[in-house]
């Protein structure tokens, strides 16, 4: 199965990984969005009090797991009564196997965004289905699922509510489940994103939206995420979860509840983001780079008009790091996606070396 599908992105920026790695002052890697600062003391705590659990957790998490996800996707996303919510072990487990957990298989269509997170097309693959790149829902297509992506990765675009409310009414007019990746939602710079649960009207059927803390509370060593939606679909992946062992570790589960209580280390968080956003977006554009979208998330979507590796293969010489567009898809070529996620020392070394 494995040699259908593509090279793993990161694996692809080796050498310029090791080239980076050359220069005097060492390396800063603005490649990959893993956090760099502390996980909330709150947090650690709950990990800590939970760790003497010697039996298997639940699939679908405790009560009192599924309570805080429910309380906080009403708060957070302004979605009304009547929806489902799941835990899942992060959310790219979640990305990659859900086609294959919803029945998608050969002969069926799943549109993905023109420019999106790999493991989009990664999932559909492993489910032996079809890929449809499209920004706007397509016509003449009768897709099995759809994904959708505000705010976007890698490029930080904030879709519409007009938009977002397209895509329900396409999916529900084609029969296709919308799937809604919300993960960068609680990071706003320019404008301000919303989630599709707050547009359903209180219906969510055929409607889900996936959420993770590992970029909101620093938790991606976790592995904490949830999915919430239409109660009828989260029932049949748990179902087929329960089967395949995919369980939330007990301790994971306390400190998910924990982190989902508190939004004070979330500001704190956000407010670290938004000082290493402003640095770096002035030296990029005082190097010569043009920044497009980039209105929320972690990531600044920028460009010098050439190809991508190029970019990189300049900056790997200044000894900074950055990912090539064109594993986002086509339409990336000529970007490139800086993350803000490096410590303010290095954030500050690679201003200097931009400048």
């Amino acid at each position: 199965m494995s040699a259908g599908l593509p090279d793993f992105p990161w694996d692809l920026l080796e050498p310029s990984k090791r080239r980076a790695a050359a220069h005097p002052d060492g390396i800063v890697d603005l490649s990959i969005g893993t956090p760099v600062d502390p996980v909330p003391a709150v947090v650690r705590k709950a990990l800590a009090e939970a760790s003497d659990a010697p039996g298997y957790p639940l699939t679908a998490g405790t009560v009192e797991l599924r309570q805080e996800i429910t309380a906080w996707t009403a708060r957070s996303c302004g979605a009304a009564p009547g929806f489902g919510v799941l835990p899942t072990i992060g959310s790219k487990e979640l990305v990659a196997w859900l086609p294959t957990l919803l029945g998608v298989g050969a002969g069926d269509t799943v549109v993905i965004p023109e420019v999106c997170y790999p493991t989009y097309e990664v999932g559909v693959q492993l489910a032996g289905a079809r890929v449809l790149r499209a920004d706007v829902p397509p016509e003449g297509e009768r897709p099995a699922l759809i994904w959708i992506n505000s705010p976007g990765n890698p490029h930080g675009r904030v879709a519409s509510e007009a938009e977002l409310r397209a895509w329900i009414a396409y999916a529900r007019a084609t029969g296709a489940v919308l799937v809604s990746d919300e993960c960068y939602l609680t990071l706003p710079w320019t404008a301000q994103p919303v989630s599709v649960l707050s547009l359903c009207d209180g219906d969510y059927t055929g409607v889900l939206a996936v959420h993770s803390l590992s970029k909101r509370s620093n938790l991606a060593g976790y592995r904490a995420g949830f999915v919430a939606g239409d109660a009828e679909l989260v029932g049949e992946l748990l179902a087929v979860r329960k089967h395949a062992g995919m369980i939330m570790p007990a301790p994971v589960q306390a400190a998910m509840i924990a982190a989902l209580a508190d939004e004070s280390h979330v500001d704190e968080q956000r407010a670290r983001y938004a000082a290493r956003r402003e640095l770096l977006r002035d030296a990029l554009l005082g190097a010569g780079f043009a920044i497009e979208h980039s209105e929320a998330g972690l990531y600044l979507w920028a460009t010098r008009g050439e190809d991508c590796w190029t970019t990189v293969d300049a900056l790997a010489e200044l000894g900074v790091l950055v990912a090539p567009g064109a594993i986002y898809g086509p339409g990336g070529a000529k970007h490139v996606r800086v993350a803000l996620t490096a410590t303010d020392e290095r954030v500050r070394a690679a201003v200097e070396r931009l400048s």
